[in-house]
């Protein structure tokens, strides 16, 4: 316990004037400030923003000639296959898209690769894909931007491909008809934290725009949403408003497989939040690639019957579920590896693999493994004589940055910052051991691997009312890049003796001031030892607003306390 580092936001002029320039309380304005919100104008626009405030899809490059030979295909009655990936960002972006293009009168066809068989991308030996099947147009979504060989294959075929990607690229761009990718430099556009969703869904916005069908963007928001949380995206900018108004539109939804995956969920006819995407939506989207079986994820939006549509929900439930029970089983293998070893106390990044290890969950668990071990994780799983590693990192460690240094030693890699992919022949593992350990050493600061918890301020409990409420629920939804702010308060008083809740949270009341609420304790059975009614402590938490018979509750979400 009390091993984080508290980090409070100090108080500032330029805060407090937001504050009184919006009319807010001052703590809200030092939440804005610190994420850095700092006139009016983006505060304004980041607390009412609508619709209205989305960019021009056109100004990022490419997208006028995308526009022209997709409708140039439509035109001609041409063949258009679109390439996903198998993930829920790429799942979702190939069921948006094949759903736009038809309701322009397109014939379309899809291809998604599996992970297991496959791997990640567009290879020079896809091109079978679209030859065999006829299509002249190839549009990836989520992936492409390294596809160079493919491309060069395409145009030998006569075929032309848009890359539409989010990704960052290689030393060199694909030959394509146009590439969509908002980090590019040369891009232009002003929104680079795009996940693959948005991306796509600025293309399609372009063409129903074009076509007078632009009054149909919102149902495209509702999958945006999904997509844009499950890729861990940051919550800035255009994710924002697609987050915010998608999570709107799930509250009525008309696609009977969605609608059929959010009631197995158990989440119909109620409010849906950031972490029902993240939680539970996203994972059994995501379970379909992770267990070799994509194409049931794809059908669901395209099932008509409720009987079609519940059967493949419970398959991805199933499948969900087996993803779980495989993910537990390594992270406790990965896991008593490092601390039987001590290896957290002797590398800044850890590495690990195993022949045993399914590679299609060794993302997930290198991120619990992240959390559990504060500093960056590489898991590899052994296959055919190849180490097809997944990676994760804290916020202060750029992944991505230590593989580029090391790019000599992969077959593929990419990704983004925090969180990274890549191959390589096994019998070089410990060649990259060996390079990326005094990589690491060099480039991660010691105090980056130290729990730290930003706190935006001290907030009382009686300054919770109403009025911060209204004001507070405008800061929804909450994510990467608008994370849950985190409140201190002092001298709070423990009221009843803590309760154990299915052995691993703890729950209590607690008073400050005397305002009297609900505290939970999720992950914290361990304060069982040291907390009693009547300790005093300082309480670092966050709020967590419901609603019960029609009225809001609020409770508190402990973060940390020191007695």
């Amino acid at each position: 316990m009390n091993t984080s580092i508290w980090a409070v936001s100090p108080p500032s002029a330029e805060a407090d004037a937001l504050a009184q320039a919006l009319g807010v309380p001052p703590v809200i304005g030092r939440v804005l400030v610190n994420r850095k919100i700092a006139t009016e104008e983006e505060a304004r626009s980041f607390l009412f923003g609508g619709l209205d405030s989305m960019h021009d899809p056109y100004l990022m490059k490419g997208m006028a000639r995308a526009v022209e030979r997709i409708s140039e295909a439509i035109g001609k009655s041409e063949k258009i296959l679109i390439f996903g990936d198998y993930d829920v960002d790429g799942v979702l972006s190939t069921v948006m898209l094949i759903k736009a293009l038809r309701s322009l009168g397109a014939e379309v066809d899809y291809f998604i690769p599996e992970r297991l068989t496959d791997g990640y991308g567009l290879k020079a030996d896809h091109i079978s894909v679209p030859v065999e099947r006829g299509a002249g147009l190839v549009i990836s979504v989520d992936c492409g931007i390294k596809a160079v060989d493919f491309t060069a294959r395409a145009a030998e075929k006569g075929i032309d491909v848009i890359v539409t990607d989010h990704h960052r690229p290689g030393d060199t761009l694909p030959e394509a008809v146009a590439v969509l990718d908002p980090v590019l430099e040369s891009s232009g556009y002003p929104d680079t934290g795009l996940a693959g969703v948005g991306v796509t869904f600025k293309l399609i916005q372009a063409l129903l725009e074009r076509a007078g069908k632009g009054a149909q963007l919102p149902h495209y928001m509702k999958l945006v949403s999904i997509g844009t949380v499950a890729d861990v995206a940051a919550l800035k900018g255009e994710n924002r408003l697609f987050v915010k108004h998608g999570m709107k539109g799930l509250s009525s939804v008309a696609n009977t497989g969605l609608r059929s995956l959010i009631e197995a969920c158990g989440l119909a006819n109620r409010k849906i939040s950031e972490s029902d995407l993240g939680f539970r939506l996203g994972p059994r989207i995501n379970a379909a690639g992770r267990m070799g079986q994509t194409d049931l994820a794809v059908r669901l939006f395209f099932s008509e019957t409720s009987e079609e549509s519940a059967a493949l929900v419970r398959k991805l439930d199933e499948l969900n579920a087996l993803r779980q029970r495989t993910e537990e089983k390594i992270f406790n293998e990965a896991r008593d590896k490092v601390e039987d070893k001590g290896l957290d106390g002797r590398y800044k990044c850890l590495v690990l693999g195993s022949e045993a290890w399914h590679r299609g969950v060794i993302g997930i668990v290198a991120s619990k493994l992240k959390d559990h071990f504060h500093r960056p994780v590489l898991l590899f799983a052994y296959e055919d004589g190849k180490a097809h590693g997944s990676g994760r990192s804290v916020s202060d460690v750029p992944l991505i940055e230590l593989l580029d240094e090391c790019r000599h030693l992969f077959l593929s890699y990419g990704g983004h910052k925090y969180a990274v992919g890549c191959t390589l022949s096994r019998e070089r593992m410990a060649e990259f051991k060996s390079a990326l350990n005094p990589l690491a050493d060099l480039r991660i600061a010691e105090d980056s691997l130290k729990r730290k918890i930003r706190i935006d301020g001290p907030l009382g409990f009686s300054e919770v009312d109403g009025r911060f409420l209204d004001v507070f629920a405008l800061l929804f939804p909450f994510g990467v890049g608008n994370p849950k702010p985190v409140f201190l308060a002092e001298g709070v008083e423990v009221l009843s003796e803590p309760q154990l809740l299915q052995r691993k949270h703890l729950k209590f009341l607690a008073r400050q001031n005397g305002r009297v609420m609900e505290v939970l304790g999720w992950d914290k059975a361990d304060w069982r030892h040291v907390l009693r009614r009547g300790s005093r402590v300082s309480l670092v938490y966050t709020l967590m607003l419901s609603e019960y018979m029609g009225e809001q509750r609020v409770s508190v979400s402990a973060e940390d306390l020191r007695i």
